[in-house]
């Protein structure tokens, strides 16, 4: 059976979404300077804001992070979402539909926290996400950063990639091309 006859009859029944752009940054300029233009729209200061990213970028949870930071971890997750950070909302979306009815007066805060099915601080920073979107300059400055820190950019990490400092982006994961001959 050739190629052409198993591909016989297929079609493609969705279409490819539309990413965009892949950002690149070479500007090689910090972060935290970057972010300094926008502090009044930060719940901590730009210098912890950028270890925030830094850390949480590198793979540590919230806690590990904003502990790096100097910060407490329900600052160091709206620091996060601000950021333009995913998943740092610890209610599932349909959860947060209840943080919303109760942002628009259709339920009372008890039944609300009572349903939402955290604990106080979770209904507290799912508030915080549904009442804050993340500014789209500190959303761009930080993609601009991790994609300039990424093992292929350039940009202000410098030559050594976020995984090791001797400038092995993949921290050592691929091992040697020596070894396989």
């Amino acid at each position: 059976m050739t190629l052409s006859e198993i591909a016989d009859g297929l079609e493609v029944t969705a279409s490819q979404r539309d990413r965009g752009v892949a950002v690149a940054d070479d500007t090689e300029t910090p972060l935290v300077d970057r972010l300094a233009e926008h502090a009044d729209d930060l719940p901590c200061t730009p210098e912890a804001t950028a270890t925030l990213v830094d850390a949480y970028t590198a793979g540590r949870s919230v806690g590990d992070a904003a502990r790096e930071a100097g910060v407490t971890p329900m600052t160091g997750a709206k620091a996060l979402h601000r950021c333009g950070v995913e998943g740092v909302c610890p209610l599932a979306p349909t959860r947060r539909e209840v943080v919303r009815d109760w942002l628009d007066g259709r339920i009372a805060r008890s039944e609300a926290v009572a349903l939402a099915g955290g604990d106080e601080a979770d209904f507290a920073l799912a508030t915080y996400v549904e009442t804050h979107d993340p500014p789209s300059e500190i959303v761009e400055a930080v993609d601009a950063h991790v994609a300039g820190s990424a093992p292929l950019g350039g940009g202000s990490a410098g030559s050594a990639g976020p995984a090791g400092s001797d400038g092995d982006a993949l921290g050592g994961a691929l091992g040697s091309p020596d070894g396989l001959r």
